[in-house]
């Protein structure tokens, strides 16, 4: 009886002792809950240092001189941060021997669906420089030319860098936080740019043809072929980080951008999505009918111009390109389609793009 009494009172103390932790087991995850709970924002909050739209933290001078990120805004202050030795400290500025005969530019551009403007002044000075360019590369040894040494000749000039910076950093501090916004005002300011052929004409061979304009030249003269509006953008995105290929079409001859995205929404498996420059359109839609009913079908030469960041997934416009393909392929549309329609011309200023019925 006495041993079967011990046995009992040990099973008990032993149950007591089991119940005993989990209680304490739930009193600490319950108060591990409630520090969560009541500290996790603030945690996560002071993790995160805040930035200008490239990157640049507060009260910092940014890597491109001399800009400033002042309370979010990328400002020039050459005081603070310098110049380029290429340029010459003005106040808090830095100017360049070329900044002759400002061109004052309004550029239009489209974001979820209103109408924007973006200022840039534009000088004749570089614009004029850049057209006594040679347009030749001298090759040595062998060397065999390729198509993307003149589209990172263009695309590369230190001068008009320098002097597209203010329109780089403009389109950061408009949406300091957020890139893909900064991509999406990029590539509708180049889009809205009016398509058009260079003033200019050099011989070749027999016959005079167009001059090619490097980027700065595309936005002072106000118009551009699709080759060099892609140059154009390739430069801005470049500017603001992304990845950036050109698709060359020779059979159709077209040219196009691509800004690195998943693969899955590339255009061929490439990992850079599809992006059209003579007009407005969404991000990834390649299914374009141009003028004349012509379609890109062939394999684009794929020309790397910069390594950086991607687009995300999940962006609306990847699904947007899909339902605006699918009401393409449509003979004719009914009101529930006509009105989608009418939602993705509105979203992205398609207007007199695309002539769906």
């Amino acid at each position: 009886m006495i041993e079967e009494q011990r046995g009992l009172t040990k099973k008990f103390l032993s149950v007591h002792k089991i119940r005993r932790f989990f209680i304490i087991l739930i009193a600490v995850l319950g108060i591990a809950l409630l520090l969560i709970f009541i500290f996790g924002k603030n945690i996560g909050q002071i993790a995160v240092l805040p930035t200008c739209g490239d990157g640049s933290f507060y009260d910092s001078c940014s890597l491109d001189k001399p800009y400033y990120c002042s309370g979010g805004n990328l400002l020039e202050n050459s005081s603070t941060c310098g110049c380029p030795s290429s340029l010459i400290k003005s106040e808090d500025s830095c100017t360049s021997s070329y900044q002759s005969n400002p061109e004052f530019l309004e550029l239009p551009y489209v974001l979820d669906g209103k109408n924007y403007t973006l200022n840039f002044t534009a000088y004749k000075g570089l614009s004029t420089y850049l057209s006594t360019l040679p347009k030749s590369i001298v090759y040595y040894d062998g060397q065999q030319p390729l198509h993307s040494d003149f589209k990172l000749m263009r695309i590369n000039e230190p001068n008009q860098e320098l002097l597209m910076m203010p329109l780089i950093k403009e389109i950061e501090n408009l949406a300091p936080q957020d890139k893909v916004t900064q991509a999406r005002i990029a590539i509708s300011v180049v889009q809205n740019i009016p398509w058009g052929n260079s003033p200019n004409e050099i011989g070749f061979g027999s016959q005079d043809v167009a001059d090619s304009r490097y980027p700065y030249q595309v936005l002072y003269d106000g118009n551009g072929l699709c080759s060099e509006k892609s140059e154009l953008l390739a430069e801005i995105l470049k500017e603001i980080g992304y990845g950036i290929a050109i698709f060359y079409y020779p059979a159709e001859n077209h040219e196009t951008l691509g800004i690195k995205c998943p693969v899955e929404n590339s255009l061929g498996g490439s990992g850079y999505c599809f992006v059209e420059t003579s007009g407005p359109a969404i991000i990834s839609d390649s299914q374009i009918e141009y003028s004349g009913g012509i379609k890109l079908t062939s394999s684009p030469q794929i020309i790397l111009i910069s390594n950086g960041i991607s687009l995300p997934s999940g962006l609306p416009e990847y699904n947007d390109a899909k339902t605006l393909a699918r009401l393409r392929d449509k003979a004719s549309l009914g009101p529930i389609d006509s009105y989608n329609f009418r939602q993705l011309e509105n979203k992205y200023g398609l207007s007199k793009v695309y002539n769906i019925q």
